[in-house]
């Protein structure tokens, strides 16, 4: 499968809907949690596969604005699985040459999580490969209303004017304003909803969602996706007429 994978055509960024975990884990007649930590499989293999095939920027959807408002004892297991996955995980970002970053209200998070992403991002921060994001207490409307906030902020401040305010400038106060837009968004599980999940940066991504639960998904599904992703026109609001000239 790797081998029909154009190089020179790789999407410099790919984000993913991790979905499924909580089906799966029923599946398997376990509790929700199950999934989750059967998961950090799926995450390995395609942090690793992206890595390898030349990708700059994968973000993974690991925990919305909304999940807060899962039972309690789901949010406490998920939060202590973070801590130690990112603990565990340190040692495969180095030997991947991959850099950590987050992006979403991460000042919401326990301390102790705080504390595991803040040294996995300096102990990686050298890093010149795949730059991970991981999208946590994240929301594609916070994220906007934040942004307005902010440029609100700056007007009333007298840094910028109404006159001046543009998609780029709206760009820049994003938390993703130093990355590119996503090529490719992949949603696993065969669920076809973006879940307010990076509402603006997604306007001309090519989407694809297998029916794949997340803990199965494995490098070959990855390189599905962005074989899929290669044999499609990216028009941008063109018409494949004007893309020929």
């Amino acid at each position: 499968m790797k081998e029909h994978i154009d190089p020179s055509n790789l999407p410099q960024h790919i984000a993913v809907i991790m979905d499924g975990n909580g089906r799966w884990a029923k599946k398997q007649g376990a509790a929700r949690v199950f999934g989750h930590h059967n998961a950090i499989k799926a995450v390995r293999e395609v942090t690793e596969g992206c890595a390898e095939l030349g990708v700059k920027f994968l973000t993974l959807y690991a925990f919305s604005t909304e999940n807060w408002n899962r039972p309690k004892f789901e949010v406490d297991a998920l939060m202590t699985l973070l801590v130690h996955t990112i603990r565990g995980e340190i040692k495969t970002l180095m030997n991947n040459n991959v850099k950590l970053a987050t992006i979403g209200h991460t000042t919401s998070l326990p301390g102790d999580c705080q504390r595991e992403l803040a040294e996995a991002i300096r102990e990686t921060s050298q890093n010149t490969g795949l730059t991970l994001v991981l999208a946590l207490s994240y929301s594609g409307r916070w994220e906007i209303l934040e942004a307005a906030r902010q440029i609100a902020l700056d007007v009333q401040a007298g840094r910028l004017t109404p006159e001046r305010i543009d998609e780029n400038v709206f760009k820049q106060h994003l938390t993703t304003h130093d990355m590119p837009d996503p090529e490719l968004m992949i949603r696993t599980s065969g669920e076809m909803r973006i879940s307010n999940f990076m509402l603006w940066q997604l306007a001309y991504s090519e989407l694809y969602m297998p029916d794949v639960l997340w803990p199965d998904f494995r490098r070959e599904h990855l390189y599905q996706a962005i074989i899929s992703y290669q044999n499609r026109e990216r028009r941008f609001g063109k018409t494949s007429e004007q893309l020929v000239k």
